[in-house]
């Protein structure tokens, strides 16, 4: 009998019957008489020795943001191994060098979570900017007594400067849902002027002056050797005091040290981060000692109908990388 493919399931369902109806799509869809499935059935992430012994002489593997597939364990997998999809947009979690250097094809799924991660990006804001977790504790707690004139007051995005760090696919999405808010200004910035800018009147300004004109900063950036640390005490002290940040790319993009001092001596009014360094934060970490400070454990694309389609296709570029065809969205290596 044939065999086709050996792969390591390492995904952990949020609705198990999603994996196996995954599962299910791999097993129907191939030709071969003979196709050997490896899961890792667990919520919580594979061991690294799990991975490490599962790995090996797998064809394809499929994996989660995660997982960290580095040179050992393409070392494990051995030579078999020709096909890598990550269940995710970002792929910083992936040995690039070393999977090109091998030959191996990776596929991603970009462009499916758009959507859900500017609605959640926006609602981080706003939960931000508004206090909303505070005010939600204070009815909780009995600190709701009666209407008072600057209670629990924040900053609003009728007539702000918005500074967005990174507009692509994302980016722009976060944009296009914040100009019916009134803003008065869309500032950004990246390698280079983007022509569909023009759609949201973006105006594309140096880091330093989206830094220090912005009352509402977006970090929606790919995490590189360019961006790593680089939202730090320098790039803080030149923010407004009034000024809220929000992160919903990658936690390594911040110095997550500097921003607690920035938050905690005033220098910026508040942070709201879907991301961080690690994850998930520890329960004692600093950040979760401000009030003026939301995080959210990394769920922008988590929403029913987002995750089913990336899970869909995660599993569409698996298969065309295992049979040779074209994979529906494949990262250029």
């Amino acid at each position: 009998a044939e065999r086709f493919c050996t792969f390591c399931f390492c995904c952990a369902a949020a609705e198990s019957n999603k994996y196996e109806a995954a599962k299910e799509e791999i097993l129907s869809q191939t030709v071969c008489t003979r196709c050997e499935v490896s899961q890792w059935d667990s919520d919580e992430p594979v061991s690294r020795a799990d991975l490490l012994k599962g790995i090996q002489g797998a064809h394809g593997l499929l994996c989660l943001l995660s997982d960290k597939i580095d040179a050992e364990v393409l070392e494990a997998a051995g030579p078999n191994l020709k096909v890598i999809s990550t269940l995710s947009v970002g792929f910083d979690h992936l040995a690039i060098d070393e999977i090109k250097k091998r030959g191996i094809r990776v596929g991603y799924t970009p462009d499916v979570l758009t959507d859900a991660t500017a609605e959640l990006t926006v609602a981080l804001l706003l939960a931000t900017a508004r206090r909303l977790p505070e005010g939600v504790e204070e009815v909780k707690n009995g600190g709701w007594s009666s209407w008072k004139p600057l209670w629990l007051c924040g900053y609003g995005l009728s007539g702000s400067t918005v500074g967005v760090i990174g507009l692509g696919r994302i980016g722009m999405a976060i944009a296009q849902r914040l100009m019916p808010f009134g803003v008065k200004r869309l500032l950004y910035s990246g390698r280079t002027a983007k022509p569909h800018a023009a759609e949201v009147n973006g105006e594309f300004v140096p880091l330093d002056t989206l830094v220090s004109e912005s009352d509402f900063i977006v970090v929606s950036c790919s995490l590189t050797p360019e961006t790593q640390g680089m939202c730090d005490k320098s790039f803080f002290s030149k923010m407004k005091p009034t000024a809220v940040f929000i992160n919903t790319s990658r936690g390594a993009v911040v110095n997550q040290e500097h921003l607690y001092e920035a938050l905690s001596s005033g220098q910026i009014a508040a942070a709201g981060l879907d991301v961080t360094t690690p994850e998930p934060l520890p329960t004692n970490h600093q950040l979760l000692t401000l009030k003026n400070c939301v995080v959210l454990p990394h769920i922008g694309s988590a929403t029913y109908s987002t995750r089913g389609v990336m899970s869909a296709l995660a599993v569409q570029n698996l298969l065309g990388g295992l049979q040779g065809t074209d994979m529906p969205s494949e990262l250029t290596l």
